[in-house]
């Protein structure tokens, strides 16, 4: 496989570099493809050790047809159920009746602010 097939195939699964106080470094992982990951003091370097090692994992894997398929590439609804407890329920009910809202734009609003 091609060098830009690997890297265009790469950029579907989500990287993820951040700091760990534990480890007292940058750990990169691509939990879509593998449980461990890299680590490092420069959170740069650590990224494209993350990028050279998802490539690697696509190569070899993509050889006995075991790629998973990429979370971004699944398809959404835009629906999902939350279970909360009915007090809970009931009080965001009447702050959204009181702003004016459905409880669905309160909802909405405050996930999109997080």
């Amino acid at each position: 496989m091609k060098h830009g097939e690997l890297k265009k195939m790469s950029n579907q699964y989500i990287k993820i570099v951040e700091w760990s106080e534990e480890d007292n470094c940058y750990v990169g992982r691509c939990p879509e493809l593998f449980g461990g990951g890299v680590h490092g003091k420069n959170e740069a370097e650590v990224y494209a050790q993350l990028c050279a090692a998802v490539a690697d994992v696509i190569a070899a894997r993509i050889k006995h047809d075991e790629l998973p398929k990429p979370v971004k590439a699944a398809a959404y609804s835009g629906k999902f159920v939350l279970r909360i407890d009915p007090e809970l329920h009931k009080a965001l009910a009447i702050r959204a009746f009181k702003e004016g809202k459905s409880l669905n734009e309160l909802c909405l609003d405050s996930l999109v602010a997080a």
